[in-house]
């Protein structure tokens, strides 16, 4: 019969591998007889203080007799305690442990220790025997533990925002759940601008007030807030107080850059979120304006004004004329310019124009004004001629007067300061009619001679015939009686159509 051969090489092994596995967690020293304790230990780290809390378990050998641990020590020299459910916990010092048992004990040390301790005299009751027994534990193959923050550094914290630029709000939020420490405080702010152009463009001034407000302690999320003017603008939201607000933004001048929230860069990206900047708007932040007066010679003054509340930039004005007459003229912001006058050859139409298109009531037409003093009509009457004079006041335009006699009829253009004579032969008709077309005003004169003219009469003369002040008055209600040197003459005057507008 053959026998096996028998072989020890692998269950010691087996045995070799397993004790030392079990080195690299705990050492337990061996017993230095009969009667001994078994320690062990296992860690955990308290996140809230930072510090490594230890577990030790005490084990009593003997199944018959207890033991009392009359002598503790540890390393690092904390205490170790026993946990005792609803009363406070006792050293594990002077502890008794059944036969049998066993305890769990609680040490508390830094966190960052690589190694502790923990060494055990015990005697045993009845046979009086003492031994001596220690384990440890190695830390520092974990991480160093470290307590959990209670706060963050305003240097590292980070935010979340909204933005939305045509309304001009926003908010920005503390991410996590941690206030900042301390007495710290970030400031951010929104502010809007002027801006010359619908995109990007200088020069850009604040309008209104920028809102600023900060995050610290209690405080975690801000709303800000500000009013956007009604023309082209730009919005920002910016990393810090009010004074980091630049105003004005010229050319080649300081930028927000990546202070601006949600830039790629810092401090801009430390906030998430859309970027926080707009530019818009649909109306120039100009405001032009254009009134038009009437002159008597028949030319037009017009004044150009850029004073508003938004006016922030010059305003190139073109004011074009009748038969192609222009000009262009730069008002600056909060400025009128009152001297362009359209010649009275060009103002039959008249626009005013900014960049390219006629502004709100920026057409005009000469009318004359109310106040323009009238020509006068005098008459000279005698058995042979009957005359006919139109004087036309200086500083008006020149007058088209026609003259009206029998079967007769002839035509003047009287200049402003000048006058017009026209003179018929006397004959049976009783009246002349004096035509002022331009005007709307007819004048009938009333041919009575001076004297009897059956007997070679003689001539008289009509000391004139305004047509201005209370005598306007007259013409249109019909009738005026004048008293000739020499002679009574009837003049009647007919106002068919006189239209005076400022």
């Amino acid at each position: 019969m053959i026998r096996p051969k028998l072989s020890l090489r692998r269950p010691l092994a087996v045995l070799g591998a397993a004790l030392i596995g079990l080195a690299g967690v705990v050492a337990v020293a061996a017993p230095a007889s009969a009667h001994h304790t078994t320690i062990t230990a296992t860690a955990d780290c308290d996140k809230r203080t930072g510090e490594r809390v230890i577990t030790w378990k005490v084990e009593n050998s003997e199944r018959d007799k207890a033991v009392t641990l009359k002598t503790v020590t540890s390393e690092p020299a904390t205490e170790v305690t026993v946990p005792v459910r609803g009363a406070t916990a006792v050293p594990l010092q002077g502890y008794v442990i059944e036969k049998r048992g066993s305890v769990q004990a609680v040490q508390r040390v830094p966190g960052d220790t690589a190694t502790a301790k923990l060494t055990v005299f015990g005697k045993w009751q009845k046979n009086g025997k003492e031994a001596t027994n220690n384990g440890s534990i190695n830390l520092a193959a974990d991480r160093s533990c470290t307590p959990a923050p209670k706060c963050i550094d305003a240097s590292k914290a980070k935010y979340s925002h909204t933005f939305d630029g045509p309304k001009g709000t926003a908010t920005v939020k503390l991410d996590g759940d941690l206030p900042l420490c301390g007495e710290g405080k970030q400031w951010f702010t929104l502010v809007s601008y002027f801006a010359p152009r619908p995109q990007f463009a200088t020069p850009q001034y604040v309008y209104g007030t920028p809102d600023s407000d900060w995050i610290g302690g209690a405080q975690t999320q801000i709303e800000l807030n500000v009013e956007i003017p009604d023309c082209h603008t730009q919005v920002d939201l910016i990393w810090g107080d009010g004074e980091q607000v630049i105003d004005p933004l010229v050319e080649g001048g300081k930028r927000y850059d990546n202070k601006k929230l949600g830039s790629p860069g810092a401090p801009g990206n430390r906030s998430k979120g859309v970027q926080g900047w707009y530019n818009g708007g649909d109306k120039s932040c100009t405001t032009p304006v254009s009134t038009f007066a009437s002159n008597c010679d028949g030319s037009v003054a017009v004044s150009l004004s850029n004073d508003g509340k938004i006016s922030k930039y010059p305003v190139e004005f073109e004011i074009k004329g009748a038969d192609g007459w222009s000009k262009k003229v730069s008002v600056a912001a909060g400025k009128a310019d009152n001297s362009i006058v359209v010649p009275a050859a060009n103002a039959g139409k008249i626009e005013v124009l900014v960049d390219g298109k006629v502004v709100e009531n920026g057409t005009y037409s000469w009318q004359r004004p109310e106040d323009c003093p009238l020509p006068a009509v005098s008459t000279e009457a005698d058995c042979k001629t009957f005359a006919l004079t139109v004087t036309n006041p200086e500083g008006g335009l020149p007058v088209k007067a026609t003259f009206a006699y029998g079967d007769k009829t002839e035509t003047r253009t009287v200049a402003a300061g000048g006058s017009e004579k026209v003179t018929f032969k006397a004959g049976k008709a009783e009246s002349a009619l004096v035509t002022l077309p331009e005007m709307d005003l007819e004048l009938e004169a009333i041919y009575t001679p001076e004297g009897d003219c059956g007997g070679g009469g003689g001539g008289g003369e009509e000391p004139g015939l305004p047509v201005t002040g209370a005598a306007a008055g007259g013409i249109a209600a019909g009738a005026i009686a004048l008293l000739i040197a020499g002679a009574v003459l009837f003049v009647i005057a007919r106002r068919r159509r006189v239209t005076f507008t400022a």
